[in-house]
């Protein structure tokens, strides 16, 4: 049977926040960063404090090996917008203080606070990864490096792997839920732009219509 819970869904969309579940144990705390891991780490934040818009394609890769793709549109601060091509039938949009779903095969609508997923890390007004996450590892690459992180105050819930090239440029993410399952996201043609439009960014119940409750 397919899983349709609200958090699963939540998850396959583009991996944008950590699935709510059973809690595993307790986390060690974090060993602390070496000059070099602390150097990527600031290099990875003065990136993504100055990326302004920008747009592109994505390919999501599921826990069990499926994959979607779509386009995407980032304009930071607050905003973003995946829309997943035909058949995965998903629009995921941050209007700046929430995250909204709409799934048009399941006819469902979700919105969540944008602080409470890992989409706010890109997201924020003032990025600071050393605030409210705990970088857990820097793992530096051949063509670029990943860091990881967990939420501060709930970090039994999962974790995401934020993917860089030495550039540096955003490439992706991994999220990694509570059962240990890996919902990758590999950003293709990523391209700063300007002149977005606004309503990219605005997603309503479409299930609600106009003079109705």
């Amino acid at each position: 049977m397919t899983d349709t819970t609200p958090t699963r869904r939540l998850v396959l969309a583009a991996g944008l926040a950590l699935a709510a579940g059973p809690a595993l144990a307790a986390q060690p705390a974090a060993a602390p960063l070496s000059a070099e891991e602390q150097a990527l780490v600031d290099k990875a934040t003065a990136y993504i404090q100055t990326l302004g818009s920008a747009k592109g394609r994505f390919v999501q890769t599921d826990a069990r090996g499926g994959q979607t793709q779509g386009t995407f549109y980032l304009q930071r601060p607050g905003k973003a917008r995946f829309a997943y091509d035909g058949p995965a039938g998903l629009l995921v949009v941050s209007n700046g203080s929430a995250v909204n779903i709409f799934d048009s095969r399941l006819k469902t609508f979700e919105s969540y606070p944008l602080s409470r997923t890992p989409l706010n890390l890109l997201l924020a007004r003032e990025v600071r990864l050393d605030r409210g996450v705990v970088i857990t590892g820097v793992r530096k690459l051949a063509d670029g490096f990943t860091i990881t992180a967990v939420d501060a105050k709930r970090q039994t819930l999962g974790r995401i792997a934020l993917n860089f090239s030495n550039a540096p440029a955003l490439t992706g993410w991994t999220v990694t839920d509570v059962k240990g399952g890996e919902t990758r996201v590999r950003l293709v043609d990523f391209e700063n732009t300007a002149g977005l439009d606004p309503k990219l960014f605005v997603l309503t119940d479409p299930r609600r219509r106009v003079g109705k409750p």
